[in-house]
């Protein structure tokens, strides 16, 4: 064999071994990636879904309000129960530090399920 044909033979030796090692490197970091972001999703979920409450009224404030109506009504006192059904749900809104709150988390979990995106394109890859 010529020096260039020995030459190329040495070269696809060692890129491949160099490959190998770069594929193996890299496949195992991708694993780890799905396995944090896989964990930190169901972490997040459940905090989201704790937290969902927070953006809803009390509906035991309704309740009580057209229980209240109701007495009213069965005391006889027809000018305080007024005409139209209680409804404090109407007035209520969540407050700002709640809805940060739920933007951050909602934010945290796009950007998890991102990651594993990522890492599962960059595995069939």
């Amino acid at each position: 064999k010529d020096k260039r044909s020995r030459f190329w033979g040495v070269y696809k030796r060692v890129a491949e071994e160099h490959d190998g090692e770069f594929l193996e490197r890299y496949t195992t970091d991708m694993d780890i990636v799905l396995i944090f972001s896989g964990l930190f999703s169901a972490v997040s979920t459940g905090f989201i879904v704790a937290m969902e409450s927070n953006l809803d009224p009390d509906p035991g404030d309704t309740t009580n309000a057209l229980l209240k109506q109701l007495v009213q009504i069965g005391l006889g006192n027809l000018a305080k129960a007024g005409t139209a059904p209680a409804d404090p749900a109407s007035t209520w809104s969540p407050s700002a530090s709640a809805v940060r709150i739920q933007l951050v988390a909602y934010a945290s979990l796009s950007m998890s399920l991102l990651a594993a995106f990522g890492a599962v394109l960059g595995k069939q890859w």
